[in-house]
């Protein structure tokens, strides 16, 4: 597999270095985003709720997009680190497919801390769209290539489009946790995650060559 872009790159080095002053940050700064909103996050506030100097912050992180460009990607990237932080997707497609999404279910919907994440990007993607796109780039964009090169690398599936069936699969999972968990469809029409899985396994593996 071809290696990581160079944002991508950086993202999974600054996961994996991340120190326990960062963190310390990132936790203080989570309080303030869910609490205030975007734009009613200050480095005043995160400095407060933190317990460090604004300049501890700003040396970190550099500015208000930069500290929620970590946090985006220590509760998406590091919630999927054994699959974001592959170089490549290895295994039995009928095996590997169902770990992810049920990887991606089980430290999606059941993480609080990430579905009030997910609320904040949806409720300012209008007035910030650069928030949204930091999502969907930390975690849409990075599994459909994981996911779509791995579909080549597969021809025995009989994909004729991996990049769109990789958008298929990460999409319904997402689009799952958006109605079941955030606009309340878990009460009005429940559907089980395992329902979904078996849908999309039987849709990925349906054309595979005998």
């Amino acid at each position: 597999m071809p290696k990581n872009s160079g944002s991508q790159s950086g993202t999974l080095s600054r996961l994996r270095a991340i120190t326990q002053k960062q963190e310390q940050i990132l936790q203080g700064a989570m309080q303030v985003f869910l609490r205030d909103g975007y734009a009613g996050t200050s480095m005043d506030r995160v400095s407060a709720e933190a317990g460090v100097s604004k300049q501890t912050i700003y040396s970190h992180f550099q500015d208000k997009e930069g500290l929620f460009r970590a946090l985006i990607e220590r509760v998406t990237i590091a919630s999927f680190r054994d699959i974001f932080c592959a170089e490549d997707l290895d295994g039995e497609p009928a095996i590997l497919l169902r770990e992810i999404a049920e990887t991606y279910f089980t430290k999606a919907a059941d993480n609080p801390e990430y579905l009030a994440l997910f609320r904040l990007i949806i409720t300012e993607s209008q007035r910030f769209p650069e928030l949204a796109k930091l999502y969907t780039q930390t975690v849409i964009q990075r599994g459909r290539q994981l996911l779509s090169h791995y579909f080549t690398s597969h021809p025995e599936l009989g994909i004729t489009d991996p990049e769109a069936t990789a958008q298929i699969f990460f999409g319904s999972m997402v689009s799952y946790v958006i109605v079941q968990e955030i606009l309340y469809g878990k009460e009005m029409m429940p559907l089980s995650r395992d329902r979904i899985i078996d849908s999309l396994m039987s849709f990925v593996l349906a054309h595979t060559t005998k």
